[in-house]
């Protein structure tokens, strides 16, 4: 388990490049907040999107406008 302790966008695009398996930088990311759930972030990444939670977890969603 890997506790994400600040929102920094190193940070994602390592976790997001991991999930991925793919290179990805963190220029190319969109972050926002997920207002739902405290810590929790919305993370779009070309025409991908996806969910990290507060403990590290990420998962990939259908974008919702």
């Amino acid at each position: 388990m890997e506790i994400i302790y600040a929102a920094e966008p190193d940070s994602i695009a390592s976790l997001i490049s991991d999930y991925t398996r793919c290179p990805v930088s963190p220029a190319e990311l969109e972050v926002a907040e997920d207002p739902g759930e405290t810590g929790s972030f919305y993370i779009d990444w070309n025409f991908n999107h996806y969910t990290l939670k507060p403990d590290g977890t990420i998962f990939q969603r259908a974008k919702i406008e």
